[in-house]
């Protein structure tokens, strides 16, 4: 299990949007696919893994709605930042920027395109394990994940026209 620890941290990351509930989550996860290894069937534990770690997020998040939620924050200021060991400054600062602007939009997508979005760009994982990890079929899968790419490419559309009318 332990080659798809950052997978699997990677997805509860996105799907919580908090990287301490995201460690929360897969440690979860992980003792509940320990105490379920006899259960899993197949070589493939990657799906199998990020399935459980679906779920558990899935538990976590109905356990909260009891809860009134507090005013979310940054975690860590300098954890969106991306560093670039690019020469050019200028073109460190426009990477970051976009890489802040793209996990925003993503972030800001629906659950159902977001997982799938994740899971099928990110983990690089084929339809029939994100049907099997979602419970969805692959159909639903297909077309959950070409409305969110275009979600995401009218979203960022929209942000670079923003941009581009904000500069004097």
């Amino acid at each position: 299990m332990l080659p798809h620890l950052d997978a699997a941290y990677n997805l509860a990351r996105w799907l919580a949007r908090s990287s301490a509930d995201a460690e929360d989550i897969v440690q979860d996860a992980f003792l509940r696919a320990y105490r379920g290894f006899d259960g899993l069937r197949g070589a493939d534990a990657k799906p199998w893994l990020l399935a459980i770690v679906r779920n558990c997020f899935i538990n976590a998040a109905q356990r909260r709605r009891r809860y009134v939620p507090l005013p979310q924050g940054d975690d860590d200021p300098g954890e969106s930042a991306f560093i670039d060991a690019a020469p050019d400054p200028e073109q460190s600062a426009i990477r970051a920027g976009d890489g802040r602007n793209l996990n925003l939009l993503i972030a800001s997508m629906p659950a159902e395109f977001r997982e799938v979005l994740v899971l099928r760009e990110m983990e690089d994982l084929s339809y029939r394990e994100i049907a099997r990890i979602t419970g969805a079929p692959i159909g639903t899968v297909m077309s959950r994940l070409a409305r969110a790419r275009a979600l995401l490419k009218e979203r960022w559309l929209v942000n670079l026209e923003g941009a581009r009318d904000a500069v004097p």
